[in-house]
């Protein structure tokens, strides 16, 4: 955060309109202009959380009881945890064990007649191909509503930036620790008008009009009818505040991670530490997590790293305990060890090292010189 970001804050708050007003139109405006890839422009829904989106999107595809949604086990608990707000069955995928990517030859796999849609997770910032999504959509006559939580700005390895393809729906988050922050929030883009228009709604009770519509115009404010029950998932004025400052820095803030991450592959490249490949072809990498897979025979492993680390002042964490090992998905999504196979393998290994824009040079080193001095010691 700048003290671009504070006076816009404060701007907002001095306008007097707190809550959904002009600042999250113009947000929307702006953010599907910036991703937009010459498709027909994405329809734009801020909503007060990635999670919350996600919601939107299967509640706008139909998405009910006795329906299947696929997911990777190697996703936060809320790819799955919206699917059961609807009464759906997750079923759970595999991963690609390099690039912890949902592997949809296993995707395939697991398919049924129930299954409705797939939530792919674009995960720490790698974008999975946007062509193999197409084809898969194409294929399996499923919705495909993106997870692209950690995949802002990405571009997949065709050169198209996550959110401007032809799925169903692209789910983006803004929370605290994301590349591009509102505190809390999300976006969703859509190609789909009668989608966003359910989704709209949706955000905000089922209202059929727009909370800054209703206040801004020549008709009287109650004047709403309430079309279905609906959910509270609108985004505030100051945070679409803090976004668009956020937005307007955000190919900045992607060349410091980016450039952190690059010192960390090249520091680590001889200690045999299982960092992330890098990108191919046109694709580009949002960053959001630096995940190493330590071997397991590797001085105690994973666990051993982050002790050592911990001592040093430097914190890790682990993105993440397969949705498989969690006791509520274990009771209540549909897989099989044979499935999450990878996911499995990898469970012990992954560890995810600071990075951020703000990072200084002297904290990237620090961290560089404390796993040396690990591997070495």
């Amino acid at each position: 955060m700048t003290e671009r970001e504070t006076a816009a804050v404060a701007e907002a708050v001095a306008s007097g309109w707190l809550t959904s007003g002009p600042q999250v139109a113009a947000f929307e405006a702006e953010f599907a202009r910036f991703v937009d890839g010459g498709h027909a422009p994405p329809v734009p829904v801020a909503v007060n959380s990635a999670t919350a989106g996600l919601h939107l999107a299967l509640e706008a595809a139909g998405i009910g009881p006795g329906d299947e949604v696929i997911v990777p086990t190697w996703t936060f608990t809320a790819t799955a945890e919206v699917c059961a707000y609807l009464g759906a069955t997750p079923v759970l995928a595999d991963v690609d064990p390099q690039t912890l990517n949902i592997d949809l030859d296993s995707a395939s796999r697991v398919m049924s007649s129930n299954t409705k849609a797939i939530i792919p997770v674009h995960f720490a910032g790698r974008a999975l191909s946007s062509q193999a999504l197409t084809e898969f959509a194409q294929a399996t006559q499923v919705y495909v509503i993106e997870d692209a939580a950690h995949a802002f700005p990405a571009r997949s390895t065709e050169g198209e930036m996550v959110g401007a393809g032809g799925s169903f729906a692209t789910v983006f988050s803004f929370y605290a620790t994301k590349t591009l922050c509102t505190g809390e929030g999300g976006m969703v883009l859509t190609p789909d008008s009668d989608a966003a228009s359910r989704m709209r709604t949706m955000r905000l009770h089922g209202i059929d009009r727009d909370v800054y519509d209703r206040y801004r115009g020549n008709t009287s404010g109650w004047n709403y009818d309430v079309i279905a029950p609906g959910y509270k998932y609108n985004m505030t004025d100051i945070a679409a505040s803090l976004g668009r400052v956020q937005l307007s820095r955000s190919e900045q803030m992607l060349a410091r991670r980016s450039e952190i991450a690059r010192r960390y592959s090249s520091a680590f490249a001889a200690l045999e530490l299982g960092a992330p490949p890098m990108t191919a072809s046109k694709g580009l990498h949002a960053w959001h997590l630096y995940v190493l897979q330590i071997p397991s025979k590797r001085k105690g492993g994973r666990d051993a790293l982050a002790r050592f680390l911990k001592e040093k002042g430097i914190g890790t964490s682990v993105h993440f305990t397969p949705l498989h090992r969690l006791s509520f998905w274990e009771a209540n999504a549909r897989w099989t060890w044979g499935d999450v196979a990878n996911a499995e393998a990898c469970a012990e290994l992954a560890l995810s090292l600071p990075i951020f824009s703000a990072m200084s040079d002297d904290q990237v080193e620090r961290v560089i010189s404390a796993v040396r001095e690990w591997c070495h010691g």
